[in-house]
């Protein structure tokens, strides 16, 4: 069980999808979040309840930008949040994982793993690094502004809190070839403690 983090920008996804095509099983946070509060589901209806109908869309979905308006500026309503959406993705999370298969390297992608103090039960720690100025580049390229890059960055852990953590660091300030070169490195580095 491998622990997979970073902050936002950082090319977690990358890694993953490299680690995938080695071979990993994975479970990732950030896609079962959007999955628990889906247009019908309990989640969506606790966060319209919890934040009203300004953070849904006409069509019933939840609107993300308005939501993280809220939610990046204000840490109470950060918090309100995650007590409606963590238990849920923490469920869905121990459903996944139960259903690797015995010898699988299972990846699980947590982008908030050094937040949510969730070091127990991983048998490693990889941490993808990648420098602010080039992770608040690739967050204005996605079209996110950049006073909410910056909200979103301060209210996660810092690259210090992540390194203090990490068993294994994994630089994303490279091309997409340096990239790969590492995440091969790493790959056979799992497959050793394996």
């Amino acid at each position: 069980m491998v622990g997979l983090t970073g902050g936002i920008g950082s090319g977690k996804s990358a890694v993953s999808e490299c680690l995938v095509r080695h071979g990993a099983y994975l479970v990732d946070a950030d896609r079962i979040a959007r999955e628990v509060v889906e247009p019908g589901s309990s989640g969506l209806a606790a966060v319209a309840e919890a934040f009203g109908p300004d953070v849904i869309t006409p069509d019933g979905s939840l609107d993300r930008e308005a939501l993280g308006r809220v939610v990046f500026a204000d840490e109470e309503s950060r918090r309100r949040l995650e007590s409606i959406t963590h238990p849920l993705i923490r469920a869905e999370m121990a459903r996944r994982i139960a259903a690797a298969p015995a010898d699988a390297v299972v990846i699980h992608d947590v982008p908030l793993l050094v937040e949510s103090s969730r070091r127990p039960g991983y048998d490693l720690i990889v941490v993808v690094e990648t420098p602010r100025e080039l992770r608040l580049e690739r967050l204005a390229r996605r079209g996110l502004p950049a006073d909410q890059a910056e909200a979103r960055m301060a209210a996660q852990a810092t690259d210090e809190q992540r390194r203090e953590v990490a068993d294994i660091l994994v630089d994303n300030s490279g091309t997409l070839d340096d990239l790969q070169a590492r995440v091969a490195e790493v790959w056979q580095e799992l497959l050793r403690r394996r």
